[in-house]
């Protein structure tokens, strides 16, 4: 991250926040595997369903040329990587949107919390997966704190470094999440201290009030990853519905 001259300490804690909000945002998406992680070939069926051996030689041929010819589709026209591709950050493996729509929404979604995080306006910013009844099945939630009062340098690195363990420990919590119905949708949202005004900036003109249905039930809350520092604290966790209300959605 590079630094800006005279940005104040909640500005460089909320840039270093922003930064890696993306990349959790997208692997939370590429970790409940809304969108396909790539293009499968097809596969060759039991020998033992052929009724002779020369037919199925003469199968396995054909399936040889057909795989041919889709391997070379995928160098013409780039088919088959899925909607992620692997990249490097803060020296962790994580995943990156291919699609431009998708990277986009991420993108400008939560670089517009960047002036309300640096106020500390911001309370959770959530990943939060619908049925297509519009109820929320799933709710991956952040919820920070930028210090209003802190008032020495930042360090971008030793920030990051904390929050590196983050993206370690989401890569590997599938199981702790729940199957999501093949038809959900998902978005991101913010809940904030104190709404922006309407029409005092760009940013405030992009976030508008969300009429998502809430769980009737207490809620079962299953944490991840927190952290405490002087600049920033951060708590990543996942919200489910109760056991009972869950059954019926």
């Amino acid at each position: 991250m590079q630094r800006k001259e005279n940005e104040t300490p909640q500005g460089q804690a909320a840039s270093v926040l922003v930064e890696f909000l993306e990349v959790a945002i997208t692997a939370v998406v590429f970790l409940k595997g809304v969108y396909p992680s790539g293009f499968l070939l097809p596969s060759l069926d039991s020998p033992s369903s052929m009724p002779f051996l020369f037919f199925f030689f003469f199968f396995l041929l054909l399936l040889l040329l057909l795989l041919l010819l889709l391997l070379l589709l995928l160098l013409l026209f780039d088919v088959g990587k899925g909607a992620f591709e692997r990249r490097r950050y803060m020296n962790v493996v994580v995943q990156r949107a291919r699609h431009p729509q998708l990277r986009y929404y991420i993108h400008a979604t939560v670089s517009g919390l960047l002036p309300f995080l640096q106020k500390g306006m911001v309370d959770r910013v959530a990943v939060v997966f619908f049925n297509t009844d519009n109820v929320p099945l799933e709710k991956f939630i952040f919820k920070l704190t930028v210090n209003q009062s802190y008032g020495s340098s930042v360090e971008g690195v030793d920030l990051q470094i904390s929050l590196r363990s983050f993206l370690a420990k989401l890569s590997v919590s599938e199981s702790l999440t729940k199957k999501l119905p093949p038809d959900c949708r998902w978005e991101i949202t913010g809940n904030f201290q104190l709404l922006p005004e309407t029409g005092t900036s760009k940013e405030a003109n992009f976030w508008i009030p969300t009429d998502t249905k809430q769980w009737e039930q207490p809620l079962f809350i299953t944490p991840i990853r927190s952290m405490s520092s002087d600049p920033l604290c951060l708590q990543f966790y996942i919200e489910h519905p109760s056991l009972s209300e869950s059954s019926v959605l």
